[in-house]
């Protein structure tokens, strides 16, 4: 509510507004006339493009109220996925399902088992028919197909599939000290995945756990971790990352990625302690090059979190970039397939060379407004001409003749689908803005796109309207028409 403390008059007028909008809540959770004592507290709302769910308690509980609240949304975001990876991968929902119990099972926490397991029981609850499995292997999606398919196919010996890629998506930057307005972090982030996963990936949850920090991030139904890991806790620690691209690598044996980014987030109240986590059991899936920072010191830190290599950068002044290279020498030889860091026609290293223009050209200025701004900037740095493509910060693949990797090729419906940023002064009082769409706000609109590109007619099942909704402040503990909405005025 940071607009509403600057503003003491409007406070008082938010705070009304917020008592007489409880009422209206009520009509639009879910939970609405259980007597289910397992829903108590659990609610959600929407709000510019986003579903605001607020969950708490025990493991069990917050998975039961996840599930019920959700169940339709989980079931069809389970069947984008099942589309998606039957044709990418060449393998059923069956072989995701063994993946998920036979081998990513016995490496997650009793704790998160029992999150997990309350999803399924609590989505049946609405009528859905899934169980565990489904489940487990809808939250090991970004680490399963990408990194575990190409790994046992080469064990086989077998051709791997062109579209079993771990790809190249999102954009990101850290910064800190001289290069931010006031001295304090500001980070920002935008998901860069296909159109039929982003047009769902617009869930805000808001989780008040039993044990642990309380935490705020944006995900997608059915998974208990954000999964494009932008978020903040309640003891300071924001987070993000980017994919690091041309990645091979897995361990399974190891613990899965989105235990790990689900558990650093809750638990982690330093630096140390959140990368302590996020490499311990590393199994090398879903390997990305992760974005941190303390609120409580101004510290910002940069993990390359490989399989073999695990660097680590730590400033107090400065920033760091990020949008799927890969930094660390060692790591480029002994983990990528012949990532290129000096070809600027990549998508990974043209958007590189963009954010370290605008680090420069805005040093001392950067703030969340700025950040909105370039998470929706549209400067091709390869071509040095403006207008959306695959190499722009706000990605727009569907409009390039050009391929952006092996996974997506020329006029793929992928690119930036969303966007978020906070800083110190907003992480202060558990609070981020995001950004439902592309963030640059054009529409993305199926029907038209999959006439004039009938290759993705594949896509017909899944593939919906994008529409972009307006930047939109989100505070832990708000509820529909709560301070937090009128105070931003959004």
């Amino acid at each position: 509510m940071r607009n509403a403390m600057r503003h003491p008059g409007l406070a008082a007028l938010v705070l009304m507004a917020s008592a007489m909008a409880v009422p209206a809540l009520a009509a639009r959770t879910a939970a609405q006339g259980s007597t289910d004592p397992r829903l108590a507290g659990a609610y959600t709302f929407e709000r510019g493009g986003w579903t605001y769910v607020h969950l708490e308690g025990a493991p069990a509980v917050i998975g039961y109220q996840h599930g019920y609240l959700l169940g339709p949304q989980i079931a069809d975001n389970l069947n984008v996925y099942q589309v998606e990876t039957l044709h990418n991968t060449h393998r059923d929902w069956q072989f995701y399902r063994d993946a998920a119990k036979d081998m990513l099972w016995p490496h997650i926490d009793a704790e998160y088992r029992a999150e997990l397991d309350g999803i399924a029981t609590g989505a049946r609850a609405r009528g859905v028919q899934v169980d565990v499995w489904d489940i487990v292997a809808l939250n090991a999606m970004s680490e399963l197909p990408g990194y575990y398919v190409p790994w046992l196919d080469k064990q086989q010996h077998k051709p791997v599939p062109v579209a079993a890629s771990p790809g190249d998506h999102c954009s990101a930057f850290i910064a800190t000290g001289s290069y931010t307005k006031d001295g304090k972090i500001v980070i920002a982030h935008n998901n860069w995945t296909t159109y039929a996963e982003g047009e769902r990936w617009t869930m805000m949850f808001d989780i008040v756990p039993a044990r642990g920090h309380r935490i705020l991030q944006d995900g997608m139904p059915g998974v208990i971790v954000s999964d494009d890991d932008f978020g903040v806790n309640d003891a300071g620690i924001m987070s993000t990352e980017t994919t690091i691209g041309k990645f091979e690598g897995w361990n399974p044996n190891g613990i899965p990625e989105f235990i790990r980014a689900r558990k650093a987030l809750q638990y982690g109240d330093s630096i140390d302690s959140y990368v302590a986590i996020m490499k311990e059991g590393n199994n090398g899936g879903y390997a990305n090059d992760w974005l941190i920072g303390d609120r409580k010191t101004g510290e910002i830190a940069y993990l390359e979190l490989g399989l073999k290599n695990t660097p680590l950068w730590r400033k107090t002044d400065g920033y760091f970039i990020s949008s799927n290279f890969a930094r660390d020498p060692a790591l480029i030889q002994e983990e990528t397939d012949h990532f290129n860091y000096n070809d600027l026609s990549l998508s990974s290293n043209a958007r590189r060379v963009q954010w370290e223009q605008y680090m420069a050209e805005y040093k001392g200025q950067i703030d969340v407004e700025l950040a909105e701004k370039f998470l929706g900037d549209h400067m091709d740095s390869y071509t040095h001409k403006e207008g959306p493509d695959q190499r722009t910060l706000c990605g727009h693949v569907d409009q390039s003749p050009v391929a952006m990797s092996e996974d997506w090729g020329p006029y793929y419906p992928a690119g930036a689908v969303q966007g978020k940023v906070t800083d110190s002064d907003l992480a202060a009082h558990m609070e981020l803005i995001a950004h439902a769409g592309h963030p640059c706000g054009e529409d993305f609109l199926a029907k038209p796109f999959l006439a004039a590109h009938p290759q993705y007619d594949w896509m017909k099942p899944i593939l919906e309207d994008m529409k972009a909704g307006p930047w939109t402040e989100f505070q832990s503990g708000e509820t529909a028409g709560s301070a937090a909405e009128v105070a931003a005025g959004r």
